[in-house]
Order: C-alpha cells, then sequence, then structure tokens
C-alpha cells in the first residue's frame, strides 16, 4: 500500500476532512509549502503531541527516513505533518524521497508518551526498572542525547545491548550508562501502521 493512501486511511479513521495529512504532505512535495489544516477531525490531534515517522522501502524492508519529536511542542496533526516531511526529506542518512518512490513506501506514526525519567540507584538497578518491547528510551548526559523507540528491542533484545547502542546513538562510549551520570527517560507509544 502507497505512503500517501495509507496516511488518508489513517485520517478516515478520525473522521472527515476536506484536506487531509495526506494532501498536505503532497503539496509539501509538490510545492514545498506546509498547510495549516482547518479541519481536525480528531479531537485530541489539536493538543499538544509528539511523534515519530518511519518510512520504510515496501519492497526491501529497509529503512528510508525516520525523524520525529521526543517534546510535545505543538498540536499533535502539525507533529505528524511536518515529521512526515521531515521524513521523507530531511533525514541526514538518505537522499530525499522522491514522487517515485511514494507507492514503494511503507509508514508508521508513533504518537509519543510525554517522557518521564527512570530513577535509578546503579546499572543494575536501571537494568531492572527498564522494560523491553515497552519502554522507547531517552539518555542524555550533558549535551549529548539520544533515544530508541520501543520498536528498537525487535534488533537490540537485551537490555545491556539497547542501552550500549544507546550511548553510541548519542556519540557516547557504549559503557557510558555504567561509568557515567546519564539522565535515563522512559516513553511509551501508540504505533499505526500499514502492516
Amino acid at each position: 500500500m502507497a505512503f500517501w493512501f495509507w496516511l488518508k486511511t489513517l485520517i478516515k479513521k478520525f473522521g472527515d476532512s476536506r484536506r487531509t495529512f495526506v494532501e498536505g504532505i503532497e503539496e509539501y512535495l509538490k510545492e514545498g509549502k506546509i498547510i495549516d489544516l482547518k479541519e481536525i477531525p480528531f479531537e485530541s490531534w489539536k493538543k499538544l503531541g509528539a511523534s515519530f515517522i518511519t518510512l520504510e522501502n515496501n519492497l526491501t524492508g529497509n529503512l528510508r527516513g525516520c525523524i520525529g519529536s521526543i517534546i510535545p511542542v505543538q498540536s499533535l496533526y502539525k507533529d505528524v505533518i511536518r515529521n512526515s516531511i521531515a521524513a521523507a526529506t530531511q533525514d541526514p542518512r538518505f537522499r530525499p524521497l522522491s514522487l517515485f518512490e511514494l507507492p514503494e513506501t511503507r509508514v508508521k506514526v508513533s504518537i509519543l508518551s510525554y517522557p518521564k525519567p527512570i530513577l535509578y540507584e546503579d546499572p543494575k538497578d536501571l537494568l531492572n526498572k527498564i522494560e523491553p518491547m515497552k519502554d522507547g528510551l531517552i539518555l542524555k548526559y550533558k549535551n549529548f542525547q539520544g533515544t530508541f523507540l520501543p520498536d528498537v528491542w525487535e534488533d537490540l533484545p537485551e537490555k545491556t545491548l539497547f542501552l550500549s547502542n544507546l550511548c553510541l546513538k548519542a556519540n557516547l562510549p557504549a559503557d557510558c550508562w555504567i561509568n557515567l551520570p546519564v539522565e535515563i527517560y522512559r516513553y511509551r507509544t501508540k504505533v499505526f501502521s500499514e502492516n
């Protein structure tokens, strides 16, 4: 199923709107404009919210873009639109998605809960407090920060491996969660996906 068709289907689940997220994203890709929807069919999408958008190639399953927000700073519908556009055009790991690639693109929208600190005494206590497959984690140390969505547990199911890779993602040594006074926050996600 094509990326834009799926987003349109997602919006229809929450009601009908003259201008859907799909139209907003398509308009950006074609015209370079970000629209502001006047009608939002689902009340909770008007409130502050944070989202991550993950794009994958439908044929290979390879990641094609993943960008999001950790802290809510705008209404959820705006966050989803902006992060969809950013995942398609601004992920520094990939070239921008072309209109030609859209039919082969699968999307996952993750809506994040507000991050809460995990208070822990030592690395062993931290390991005991983490819930694999449920927790998305944010690791902070000074000006360094990294996050993994709960989906990453599928690739890194061992807690120590998960935390070590999260350290690396934050451009810190792999053992930073053991040897540095890092802050760890947890969040949960509600995921809307094509499959």
